[in-house]
């Protein structure tokens, strides 16, 4: 594989490197937050208030990043867009950093949340664009190892940074990301403009075959871009709508997806390990250690996710995950209802590692693929609106529920969501590895009829 695809797709997934830090960094920070501004009420309640406001705020951003991210990605393109979600990182950060309100707070941390939402759509589309069918998976999945190595940074930089400056020290947690930001900005500004983006949106194929000459020889340059016109050719690209029955499959598909990913109970995890493991009873060293522990085995595990995601195949990696899913959430809601505190840590460790070999490695890769070229960025928008308005609500109201029903019954909800999603992955996900995007294209759509579930199962390997 060209070395330059490779620094390319790395490159662009630092964007994940910054929204593992950006998302998770509030983890530290957020019970000293709540005792800071504990006078700060919604409908009477401070609970409510601080998982809202001040922890959901950078949630509601990403909401709205993923949203309206496909818009730049479209008009601008897949580089200029990654370049402005650098600038809404460091921004974030700084901004966060330095205010005196939680209302001012939750403004910055809206900023970095639109970059987050923008980066779910504008790095998986230009990896997936640039990278070879048969290594598809890897380079993209390196967007979610970025995204853990990230958490990674921000568990321990908190570690540190609490040991080191105990007073206020929620600024320099949130503060130090513009760090990273500002190098994230500088190196993506190098990388060019993905090819595809440039033919179907812009009709540049000079440019594209050059952008693809550096990559490719020039026999495989030629059939990319006969493939790619082709794939334009079969649609009137100016007239397509995303939401129309022959995408309805697809839909179903983006949707599903991201639904039963947040419905596992994985932010809501990360968001609040400290607290969770607070109220199994483990001590504030153990808690602190127990976190960073949680991003070691977040970041082996996605390792192997991507080692895996081009040999096994997204479907087999989310049978995995699932029943992963099911066996270590079920344990965890035992123990809660048991008090077992001791087996808490090693049961989420073990929760992570699924969650990483499985939606974690396939989620991003598998929406930034089904979906043709000239509608990419709007069906990403629309499975990354799902993922992150379910990002959004269910952290929101996790200290609620933690408070009115008790940690052991809100992880049994979360093991019946993934029961669930084993049935999506049997009976619905198709497998797409090692399939071109027009061939993926030409397979998942039926021009002329509605593609339904059987459709699907004849035309993609299960």
């Amino acid at each position: 594989m060209n070395s330059k695809i490779i620094i390319w797709s790395i490159t662009a997934a630092l964007a994940g490197l910054l929204f593992g830090f950006d998302t998770i960094v509030i983890n530290g920070a957020e019970e000293e937050l709540q005792e800071l501004w504990s006078s700060y009420l919604l409908y009477g309640n401070n609970d409510l208030f601080h998982g809202i406001v001040v922890v959901g705020s950078a949630l509601w951003g990403t909401v709205a990043g993923a949203i309206f991210g496909g818009i730049p990605n479209d008009l601008i393109g897949r580089r200029k867009t990654l370049v402005s979600i650098g600038v809404l990182y460091t921004v974030s950060a700084l901004g966060s950093a330095l205010v005196s309100d939680p209302w001012a707070f939750a403004f910055f941390r809206f900023i970095g949340g639109l970059g987050v939402g923008a980066s779910t759509i504008a790095a998986p589309a230009f990896i997936s664009e640039i990278a070879p069918a048969s290594k598809r998976g890897g380079l993209v999945a390196m967007y979610q190892l970025n995204i853990v190595f990230g958490i990674l940074l921000a568990f321990i930089s908190n570690y540190i940074i609490l040991k080191l400056i105990p007073e206020e020290s929620w600024r320099w947690m949130i503060g130090i990301e513009a760090l990273p930001a500002l190098i994230y900005t500088l190196f993506v500004s190098r990388v060019p403009e993905s090819p595809r983006w440039l033919i179907v949106k812009k009709g540049a194929f000079e440019t594209a075959r050059k952008i693809f000459s550096m990559i490719s020889t020039r026999d495989e340059v030629e059939h990319e871009i006969a493939l790619i016109r082709s794939s334009i050719d079969k649609t009137v690209v100016k007239d397509e709508r995303l939401f129309q029955p022959k995408y309805k499959m697809l839909l179903v598909l983006a949707f599903g997806i991201a639904f039963f990913n947040q419905f596992s109970g994985i932010n809501a995890i990360l968001y609040y390990a400290k607290r969770i493991f607070t109220q199994a009873g483990l001590g504030e060293d153990a808690v602190l250690l127990s976190t960073i522990g949680i991003g070691i085995a977040n970041l082996i595990f996605t390792i192997l996710g991507v080692v895996l995601i081009d040999r096994l195949g997204r479907k087999q990696l989310m049978y995995i995950g699932s029943v992963g899913y099911i066996l270590t959430l079920t344990t965890t809601s035992i123990a809660f209802f048991n008090n077992w505190a001791f087996i808490i840590p090693a049961s989420l460790f073990l929760f992570i590692g699924v969650h990483a070999i499985g939606q974690g490695a396939v989620i991003w890769v598998f929406i930034s693929e089904i979906f043709p070229n000239h509608l990419r960025s709007k069906g990403q928008a629309f499975g990354t609106s799902v993922h992150w308005l379910l990002a959004a609500i269910i952290p929101a109201f996790v200290p609620l529920m933690f408070a009115s029903i008790g940690p052991g019954a809100v992880f049994a909800i979360f093991a019946g969501f993934m029961v669930l999603q084993l049935l999506f992955v049997a009976f619905l996900m198709p497998e797409t590895k090692g399939v071109s995007l027009e061939e993926l294209q030409n397979q998942l759509v039926h021009q002329d009829n509605d593609l339904s579930i059987h459709d699907l199962k004849q035309t993609i390997r299960l």
